[in-house]
């Protein structure tokens, strides 16, 4: 292999490494276990994903949200009026697909 070749193959490839920091930091492969990072839903999705998770449970507040959990499309954290936690699925129409207890507190 010509030495120019190597030198932009080498290029290439630590150019590729040093983007994954950034790839990861803007939430990219969604439901994947290396990216771990939590996109918070926004906007008016976030409006409607609270609507129907309150109306869904009847009580409560909101307490945490995020896109593309690995459950559903769209996870709500409810904090209910005992103190208990409920994670609302919902998927992209915003129809429920599923809940789950959390617990209480914050690290639950």
């Amino acid at each position: 292999m010509k030495k120019r070749t190597k030198a932009l193959l080498i290029g290439a490839v630590f150019a590729g490494a040093a983007a994954l920091p950034a790839i990861a930091q803007a939430g990219g492969a969604p439901n994947s276990e290396a990216s771990e990072i939590d996109v918070p839903i926004t906007g008016p999705n976030l409006d409607k994903a609270t609507s129907a998770a309150l109306d869904y449970l009847g009580e409560g507040r909101v307490t945490g949200t995020e896109i593309e959990d690995e459950e559903s499309y769209y996870e709500v954290e409810v904090t209910l009026d005992n103190g208990r936690q409920v994670d609302v699925q919902l998927d992209e129409q915003f129809n429920i697909v599923g809940s789950e207890q959390d617990g209480t507190g914050a690290d639950d």
